[in-house]
């Protein structure tokens, strides 16, 4: 999974031809480690419909502000520059694969 920053937030994701979930998450996060291997899963095996990056809010903490990310994990999906779907909190893989259903 690509990480990716305040700077290129804009180029990698607003501007992506298909949906981006971003994973904002932080080393400190247990939940967020529980998450990460579930969505690298989810990458390899639906990468070409969706791409899934990550965003460390400790190290870049301009964009979760932007929208508002309140608490961590938390998983945006954007579409053609918007915020089409958040999931918050560490999920099982099977619940993250119903909350995709529809950009997979």
């Amino acid at each position: 999974m690509k990480a990716v920053t305040d700077a290129d937030f804009a180029s990698e994701v607003l501007d992506s031809d298909k949906p981006v979930l971003v994973d904002f998450w932080a080393e400190w996060c247990g939940p967020c480690r529980m998450v990460a291997p579930i969505l690298e899963e989810i990458s390899q095996t639906h990468g070409d419909k969706l791409d899934i990056v990550k965003l460390n809010i400790d190290e870049n903490p301009q964009v979760p502000a932007q929208y508002g990310v309140m608490q961590i994990p938390t998983m945006n999906v954007y579409k053609n520059g918007e915020v089409v779907k958040q999931i918050m909190g560490a999920k099982p893989k099977a619940a993250l694969l119903r909350d995709l259903a529809e950009f997979i």
